[in-house]
């Protein structure tokens, strides 16, 4: 196997002891590696691999898709939790045998069962739920379960392939294309990329309420990302685990994923930012799951629950003027980063003076001087500047003047404002009322965003 020295360093340094062993039939000829962490996912997992199966078959042959199977020791852990797992694990190994008995399991998963065994996918799974090697107390939830996936990724990518081979990041109830796999393939080897994202789209549900709850928060999702770009971040990129890829080379030159229980993919993608521009896959689509859940604090889950069971409203977004003051402070860094702090300060208040007072609470004249002093050219100050001011320190601003002078705004006419201020409309919402449209033309918003504005 060709693997490079720093991924040795890494593993040793950086990487999950591997006490849980990989279970598989063979890993010789993998250029990639999609982990799907699953905790209690038995219902969905194996529509997800039965999604994936369904692509080409030379690229399955190329591909091991890597399930981790997860859960904290019991009572963190619930038992049906646990039981569920146990299921999913003696099915993955039914399966890995070519004996997967469809009469035991429910008539939903038969046609799933059917297309997973009849494909060539190359199926793997860590155990991380038995007794001794669940995942600790002090750990994380799916950040852990992720890193557990990825580092093991690195011990099995033969090194061919951009980067060393690539490793992608999907949930164990996103449904992809039947080119999923080609388009991550075909980005990483027609770019300079070293992450990307894949465009998303949360599944359409039946039901009205959970419709207006998914349309609600993808458009937040959205309107976000495309404030960024408007601003001109580096960091308008949507942070969806399900749509990560990295090659193995970037993977271990940030350290790995972190081992959080929730925004694990915001603080992820916000290192592979700072080596390199994220990239988007733009020539597939993944369909993250809209279903509300409690397993995180925050996340689609949460949000779409916190939406059903009312008590916020949720029909908000950030006032576009927040992201008219960021692109003012970032295009003034951009033209000008050589002069000192007090001088980029002094600036700074005349944009606005929430935007000086955040720049102090971030310590801006300490940390300045120091990166300009060890920077050789105004190029590399530029880079640098964007290294401190990151994707946490752009959200914190946001959250900052929101707070204090500019408080969320209604969503469709945020919405309006914000494509106004881009010098863009769309005809959905162009002539809309005043407050909350019914759900069908959400949907028609929200399909009108995803295509106007994909990058988002």
């Amino acid at each position: 196997m060709n693997r490079s020295s720093k991924i040795t360093k890494y593993l040793q340094c950086y990487g999950i002891r591997l006490k849980r062993p990989l279970r598989t039939v063979s890993t010789e000829g993998v250029e990639r590696v999609v982990v799907i962490p699953a905790l209690a996912e038995s219902s969905s997992l194996f529509r997800t691999l039965a999604g994936i199966a369904g692509n080409p078959s030379d690229e399955l042959a190329k591909t091991l898709v890597l399930c981790v199977v997860n859960n904290h020791r019991p009572p963190l852990a619930a038992p049906e939790e646990i039981r569920d797992n146990q299921n999913t694990l003696t099915l993955l190994e039914d399966l890995l045998r070519g004996d997967a008995s469809l009469h035991s399991q429910p008539a939903e998963m038969h046609d799933d069962l059917r297309q997973i065994a009849g494909s060539g996918l190359r199926l793997g799974w860590i155990d991380a739920s038995s007794p001794g090697l669940e995942i600790p107390e002090r750990d994380g939830g799916v950040g852990t379960a992720r890193k557990i996936g990825m580092d093991a990724a690195l011990t099995i990518l033969d090194g061919r392939g951009p980067g060393g081979g690539v490793i992608s990041c999907l949930d164990a109830d996103t449904l992809v294309e039947e080119n999923y796999l080609s388009a991550v393939c075909n980005h990483f080897s027609d770019t300079r990329n070293s992450a990307a994202v894949a465009r998303y789209a949360h599944q359409r549900p039946a039901d009205l309420e959970l419709l207006s709850a998914i349309c609600c928060y993808e458009i937040y999702l959205r309107a976000y990302v495309m404030g960024l770009s408007f601003a001109g971040s580096p960091y308008s990129i949507h942070a969806i685990g399900s749509t990560m890829a990295c090659t193995a080379q970037a993977y271990v030159d940030v350290r790995g994923m972190n081992r959080r229980t929730a925004a694990e993919d915001f603080h992820f993608l916000n290192k592979l930012a700072k080596i390199g521009s994220i990239g988007v896959i733009e020539t597939t689509t993944v369909f993250p799951s809209p279903r509300p859940s409690e397993r995180v604090p925050f996340g689609t889950g949460r949000r779409v629950l916190r939406f059903m069971t009312g008590g916020t409203d949720e029909y908000r977004l950030y006032d576009p003027r927040i992201f008219a003051i960021l692109r003012e402070w970032l295009a003034g860094m951009e033209a000008n980063p050589d002069r000192g702090s007090e001088a980029i300060l002094a600036a700074a208040r005349k944009i606005h003076s929430g935007l000086k007072a955040y720049l102090d609470l971030s310590r801006f004249a300490i940390d300045w001087p120091v990166i300009r002093r060890n920077c050789p050219d105004a190029e590399h100050l530029r880079r640098q500047f964007h290294v401190w001011f990151d994707g946490l320190k752009t959200l914190r601003l946001v959250h900052h003047l929101s707070r204090s002078a500019f408080p969320p705004v209604p969503m469709f006419e945020g919405l309006k404002g914000l494509l106004d201020r881009m010098g863009q409309a769309i005809p959905s919402i162009a002539g809309i009322p005043a407050g909350i449209p019914e759900p069908d033309i959400q949907f028609r918003i929200l399909e009108e965003l995803r295509s106007r504005f994909p990058e988002s």
